[in-house]
């Protein structure tokens, strides 16, 4: 108190107006800090019951919103309020309305028996309306077969990394798409290894959770499974790092064999068997596929035996909820500590199976494939392809309009540059520090955001 009234006698002390304001400034100062750490301190630790009074739409998109919003206690019931009070005069309440309570609970479970026949007529119904043996067709088989061999019609691939392990070597591109998230384009070819061993290695889910060499992957369940195709519907729930909330994947995998190599066409389906939750958060947007080929050695390791090594092409791409832009970043961070420790698990694997442990159900299921004719399936999607893009012809209107439309983003794109460069002039020359520092600090960030809009 003696502080504070000592600084309001030194604000009337000072015999201008600028000189009070400055006096004012610094008595302000120190009240606004304090006020913001503990407005800081306070919501970081802040009592369970105020945690609803914010409901995250951001992340859980409006579905999630819902949910959330049921599960916490609105304003506007007698037991959000009743949750404030302390614990020995909520007792008291509590047995004044436990009466009511319950009557209206009983109300609520003659209308939920009601409900819940309903809703099981409802997913049966649905279940029928999307068998598994349908989920994945020839037309994704087609798809894959054209990401295979680079006919797909889809923008050029970038090369983004080469790693390599004594017995692994890894090649991954990424190209941006016209719409929807960026796409991932790996190869992965791991010595002393046959396609049947690395198709039945990604193919099961129970030595994925057991061994762990995919530690993302924390629930697995398969929903459905069709015995004559190999189809399977899949219920996947995956650990994202601690900033994000766990992500769910309802998938459909189906493996076909063309000639000597397996393409496993896996994407996210509709279920509607199993509701949306607020957390993990539902992805929709879901393709990851592989086509796994015997290939010669690279490291003469066959010793003139033919094709001992196993070549695993990936395409991936998903709509994780994240920016695209954030989400390269980290993928490109972390994409290797991931891709490293599948070739520990394959040969994990391996000595499993050498050791006569027996097959998984997962395993036995990626076992039934369909059988396709390598010529004739590449001679009719060839002729597919050459119907739909209608050949190579001279560029059209429509091809010169959208070439001229591309140059004003090119013009805005130097325009933001040379923004975010005047800016930081403009900083540097009003900043209260004339000193060296403060202007190599703020070109620096200046020129590392620009270099950064470039690479992205």
């Amino acid at each position: 108190m003696g502080y504070v009234l000592s600084a309001v006698g030194r604000v009337l002390e000072q015999p201008t107006a600028w000189g009070a304001a400055w006096e004012m400034a610094l008595l302000a100062g120190p009240l606004w800090a304090a006020a913001l750490l503990g407005l800081l301190l306070g919501w970081a630790w802040r009592p369970r019951w105020a945690a609803g009074l914010v409901v995250a739409t951001a992340d859980d998109g409006g579905s999630a919103t819902t949910a959330a919003a049921a599960a916490q206690p609105p304003f506007a019931t007698l037991d959000f309020w009743k949750a404030q009070l302390p614990a020995r005069l909520r007792a008291p309440l509590g047995t004044a309305v436990q009466q009511r309570e319950g009557d209206k609970d009983a109300v609520q479970r003659n209308r939920g028996t009601v409900a819940l026949g309903r809703s099981s007529e409802t997913e049966t119904a649905t279940a029928r309306e999307e068998p598994v043996a349908v989920a994945v067709g020839m037309a994704d088989l087609v798809n894959l077969w054209r990401l295979v061999e680079g006919a797909d019609g889809g923008p050029a691939w970038t090369k983004m990394m080469e790693k390599s392990l004594p017995t692994m070597t890894y090649r991954a591109w990424r190209r941006d798409a016209q719409t929807g998230p960026p796409q991932y384009q790996s190869s992965s070819i791991f010595e002393n290894a046959s396609p049947e061993e690395v198709r039945d290695f990604f193919g099961d889910d129970e030595f994925r959770m057991s061994n762990r060499w995919d530690d993302m992957l924390i629930y697995h369940k398969t929903l459905e499974e069709c015995r004559t195709t190999g189809t399977m519907k899949v219920h996947w729930v995956r650990k994202f790092p601690f900033f994000c909330s766990d992500r769910e994947y309802i998938i459909a995998r189906r493996i076909w064999k063309l000639g000597g190599a397996y393409y496993c066409v896996t994407k996210g389906i509709p279920c509607s068997s199993i509701p949306r939750r607020s957390r993990p958060r539902r992805v929709d947007l879901y393709y990851s596929s592989w086509c796994i080929r015997a290939v010669e050695s690279r490291r003469g390791n066959g010793g003139g035996r033919g094709a001992t090594a196993c070549e695993v092409l990936l395409f991936h791409h998903e709509d994780m909820g994240i920016p695209y832009e954030i989400a390269k970043l980290g993928i490109r961070q972390g994409m290797w500590g991931c891709v490293k420790r599948i070739e520990p698990g394959l040969r994990a694997y391996q000595q499993a199976r050498a050791a006569g442990a027996p097959p998984s159900r997962s395993a036995l299921m990626a076992r039934i494939n369909t059988k396709v004719s390598a010529d004739g399936f590449a001679r009719r999607s060839m002729e597919s392809l050459s119907s739909s893009s209608g050949g190579d012809g001279p560029e059209t209107a429509d091809d010169a309009q959208e070439t001229e439309n591309k140059k004003p983003a090119t013009r805005s794109h130097a325009a933001a540059r040379l923004l975010v460069l005047g800016g930081a002039v403009a900083l540097a020359c009003c900043t209260l520090d004339q000193g060296l520092l403060t202007k190599a600090l703020i070109f620096g960030v200046a020129r590392r955001f620009v270099g950064q809009r470039k690479t992205l």
